[in-house]
């Protein structure tokens, strides 16, 4: 597998005193959809911050795309790994969403042509078209974090960082968000996730990385960490409520899912009948 990030060791303390890692080493591959989860505290923003530069290792190192972090100034790894915060809000600045996202290519040094053909491909992408000239401050949140995401998506990271990409959205917002990580993930984009919600982590991650104490205390796909009760215990998380049902129901296979657990139920009904 062509392996994108790399962490050996990895320690960080902050200038407070606080270790918020604690000899972290693990390895993210290309395409990956990655759920990274934990109580608040546990590390996860810490180390995804490591992974553009935001942050730097007291010890140990971080390699992304075959550049050692300790010596990469920030907006060389930026190219590679786009980092979205939780609040939109945080990262909005300009008077139109057009000039939002073209922000990031423009810095980059980038040719007008150049700058609007990655701005017309990353509202495409988002759903954003027709509101180019609007203010992103009048929108919801939920287009507030697709504005976002298309202002990263137009320096054309390979790997995207997303934190609580869905907080404090209804569905509709939700679906949107998520419908357009899953398609970037479809089409080669390396996805890491951090969140607290189960059901994201059940129905589109890929592989978990559970996180306690600064440490990874649990690593694998959805299903191998569901079932991991000591590493969830020790967590404090507990898998979505259809997975929990499905277990005490004794299957061997539990689904992650509703819409799963329907489709077993029906495909086990017509070999009965």
């Amino acid at each position: 597998m062509n392996e994108l990030i790399y962490c050996e060791q990895v320690f960080h303390n902050y200038p407070t005193g606080v270790q918020a890692l604690k000899g972290v080493s693990l390895k993210i591959y290309k395409n990956e959809f990655v759920a990274l989860i934990g109580q608040n505290g546990s590390g996860k923003t810490t180390l995804a911050k490591h992974f553009n530069g935001l942050l730097r290792p007291t010890s140990g190192k971080v390699i992304v795309m075959g550049q050692d972090t300790r010596h990469t100034p920030t907006n060389i790894l930026s190219k590679y790994v786009g980092y979205v915060f939780q609040n939109p809000d945080h990262m909005l600045f300009s008077s139109t969403i057009w000039e939002e996202v073209a922000f990031g290519p423009r810095n980059l040094g980038l040719s007008e042509n150049e700058i609007n053909e990655r701005v017309k491909k990353a509202l495409k992408i988002c759903g954003l078209e027709g509101l180019e000239e609007q203010s992103p401050f009048l929108l919801g949140k939920g287009q507030r974090r697709l504005i976002t995401l298309a202002a990263i998506l137009s320096m054309e990271p390979e790997i995207l960082v997303m934190d609580e990409p869905t907080t404090g959205m209804d569905y509709n917002g939700y679906k949107s968000v998520m419908n357009v990580l899953k398609e970037l993930n479809k089409n080669g984009h390396t996805l890491i996730v951090i969140t607290h919600d189960m059901h994201l982590v059940a129905e589109y991650a890929k592989r978990v990385l559970v996180m306690s104490n600064g440490k990874i205390i649990a690593d694998g796909d959805v299903k191998q960490v569901f079932l991991n009760k000591e590493a969830l215990q020790t967590a404090y998380l507990k898998p979505p409520q259809v997975f929990r049902i499905s277990q005490k129901l004794g299957l061997i296979d539990p689904p992650l899912t509703v819409d799963e657990m329907i489709s077993n139920i029906k495909s086990t009904v017509t070999k009965i009948l």
